[in-house]
Formats: C-alpha cells, structure tokens, sequence
C-alpha cells in the first residue's frame, strides 16, 4: 500500500458521538495487524477488546462465514438451524452445562442470565430475585447489566437503577456473607474482572462462593464474556477453580470478531418457557457456523496449552519492564493480562503508542494506573517480545 501525498482528516460527522477516536480509519487486519486509511500498520493488542481471540481475519472464520452465507443466513428463530444444534453441542460437550441459548453480545447474554435467574427465583425461592455482584465489575450497558455492574459512576448515569443488585468485595467472602437475605437468588462475578483491571478470583475464594452458595440454595453465574473461550489458557476461565457454576455467560472470543454470545445453564436450571426469552437474529446459522470454527480451532490439540505458554512469556517480559522501570508488577491468566505502572500514565501511554512511526502499537488503560493486554490468542512469541520491546522504548521517555 503506498502512502497518500498528505493526511487528510477524516469527516466522520454522521456517525454520533460516544467516544473519543483517533482521526484514522482502519482498512484491513490480518492476524495481529491493522491497516489504516493511510497505509500505517498497527501490533494490535487489543483485538476489539478482547473479540477476535484468533486475530483479525482469521481465514477458518472467513472460511465458515463465505461457505454458510451461501447457503443460508436467518432461517428466523422460529426454527432450529444446523450450526445452532452443532455449535450447542460442541458448548455442551465440553463443559459442566446443559442448554445453551445464543444472543448477540454479552450484555444480552447477561441479560438473559438475570432473566433465568429471577425466572429460576420465582419458581423454588417464594421470589427471590436479588442477585449479588461486586464492586468494579462489568456486566454490560443494557440498564439491568449497568445496574449489575460495579463501576463507579455508573448507579447514577441513567437513573434510577434496576434494583436488586447488592455489591460485595472481590476475593473477600465475609463481605458476601453480609449481602445474603432471603430476596436473594444468585451470586454473578467474573472469573478475571476485566474493566475492572484484570483481577483474578483466588482459587480459595472461587471454592468457598461455590459452597456458599450450595448451602444457601443460591444460583451462581459466572461471567466469561472476556475470561472465557480459550483467553485464560482453559476453554473456560470456571476450569481454572475446580468448581460448576449454574450458569456461564459467553461473548467477544465466541464469535472471533461477529456478534455472537451464548448463556449457558445445567439442566435443573432451564426454566424458561415459550414467550420469557429470544430475539430475532439469536442463533442464526451464519453467526453460529463462525462459532463452531473458533471453538474447533481452540479445541485442536496443543491450541491451548499454547495459549498458557504465550501466557507466561507475556508475564515474564513484563515482569522484566516492571522491576527495570520501578512499576508495581503485573496480574491476570493466560492472555489477559495488566501491568500495574503506580502512577496515572496509562492513558499517555496508549496515545504514544499508537501515533509511533511507522509502525503504531494498540494497547489499552482501563484504569489510569495501568495497561490491559489482550492479544489474539494465535500472537507469536516474536510480537511478543516486539510489544514488549515498543513499551520499554515508551516507558523510557514517560518515567
């Protein structure tokens, strides 16, 4: 691609206003690239946030989506399709649930999951419908899911709040214990809060809000709209702990880059009946044919374990540009991951980055105190180490 005379800038002026973007507009990915309008190439550790769990492109998704869109696209709700029943198996087969039932984000995903839960309350808890949540977590922008989530600010944007979502500590279980009353149906987290600033459950903490839960008669849900499909190292982040949730939502690595999501439940859980739950594109076969090539390419042998071992290299460079430059270390599983930089440059950081020349770096700062990465999970130990190596060129100039 050859580079235009001059830059002109982009007249955006139709689309609304809902956050600030840079004055480029990309053109073409391929794997762990982006392309701009001007020929610029961008190391993309971001991947949508999280979406395209095998890269932009990935040709098994281009594969599934040009094959079944030339056979059929909506067949309507109204009736099963091939892919949904396959891609419901290949969900059910691999993990502790049951039913499956596909949306179109996570936010509708969790949406549904708060739904089956009151549904669930009403029927064996005399209408129990509270469901717990955390402080700093993120379930999505419908009104029910911005009223789950923990994020400061958020009880007050678009008042008032859907009640019923009480909010404990992450990782203390005293602070849960307090939040029980008998309004209470379910206890919904992230396995890796993501927004929050990718902070994992404690393996304890995890086993001991299964047994409370157990002995409470309480449902608990699981939110893998960022943590789950293959981005921890496990096909699910739930795996990690040893326990079985309820319920388990799906989203972003599903679909590799389309609108997929899928909820999840056990058998003794599934008490929708026709007329509580659907949606007019929900489980349309070109959706779930792209589903199926994903999670067939995560379930390949070594896939996985792949993701672990890029896991690790990734913290390990990290850690390195941590204790070079004095930052506060880094968390998070597999290949979600923040390093902790203990003072407020994230988000200069992330502009430096991208404007580089010639070639840009895309990372993100959920909180001003810290860098959030989520690369494809197919990203080489060489884009690795070449991430790493722009951030340590960066750092030198800001600390």
């Amino acid at each position: 691609m050859n580079k235009p005379a001059d830059h002109h800038p982009v007249d955006a002026h139709s689309v609304m206003y809902i956050t600030k973007r840079p004055d480029i507009v990309m053109v073409e990915g391929s794997g762990s690239w982006l392309t701009d309008q001007n020929g610029k190439r961008y190391l993309d550790f971001l991947q949508g946030w999280a979406v395209n769990c095998l890269g932009h492109c990935n040709p098994g998704v281009v594969n599934a989506l040009h094959q079944q869109a030339q056979k059929l696209i909506n067949p309507s709700p109204a009736f099963y399709n091939g892919p949904m029943i396959r891609l419901s198996d290949l969900l059910t087969a691999n993990s502790c649930f049951d039913k499956v039932f596909f949306a179109n984000s996570g936010a509708e995903a969790n949406e549904g999951a708060i739904k089956l839960a009151r549904k669930w309350g009403q029927l064996h808890k005399n209408g129990a419908y509270e469901i717990i949540t955390f402080d700093h977590s993120f379930h999505g922008r419908t009104l029910a899911t911005m009223s789950a989530s923990g994020k400061p600010g958020w009880d007050t944007m678009f008042a008032p709040q859907v009640p019923g979502f009480p909010k404990a500590n992450l990782n203390d279980i005293e602070s849960v214990k307090k939040c029980i009353t008998d309004k209470t149906v379910a206890i919904m987290l992230e396995p890796v809060q993501g927004e929050g600033g990718v902070i994992p459950c404690d393996d304890s903490f995890m086993r001991e809000l299964r047994q409370l839960t157990q002995e409470n008669n309480l449902l608990l849900i699981v939110d893998e709209v960022q943590a789950g499909f293959g981005r921890t190292g496990t096909l699910f982040a739930y795996q990690h702990f040893g326990i079985e949730p309820d319920i388990m939502t799906l989203g972003k690595g599903i679909g590799g880059g389309v609108p997929l999501a899928a909820l999840l439940c056990t058998d003794e859980v599934a008490c929708f009946v026709p007329g509580d739950q659907g949606g007019t594109y929900n489980g349309n076969a070109l959706m779930t044919a792209v589903g199926i090539s994903v999670i067939d390419q995560l379930l390949a042998p070594g896939f996985l374990q792949s993701v672990i071992t890029k896991g690790e290299l990734l913290q390990s460079e990290l850690l390195k540009l941590s204790s070079e430059f004095g930052l506060k270390g880094e968390r998070g599983k597999g290949l979600l991951r923040a390093l902790m930089l203990g003072k407020d440059i994230g988000g200069k950081l992330v502009d430096l980055a991208r404007d580089l020349e010639p070639e840009g770096l895309l990372i993100n700062s959920p909180r001003p105190d810290l860098l959030r990465f989520m690369p494809a999970l197919t990203v080489s130990n060489d884009e690795i180490r070449q991430m790493c190596a722009i951030l340590r060129m960066l750092l030198k100039k800001v600390v």
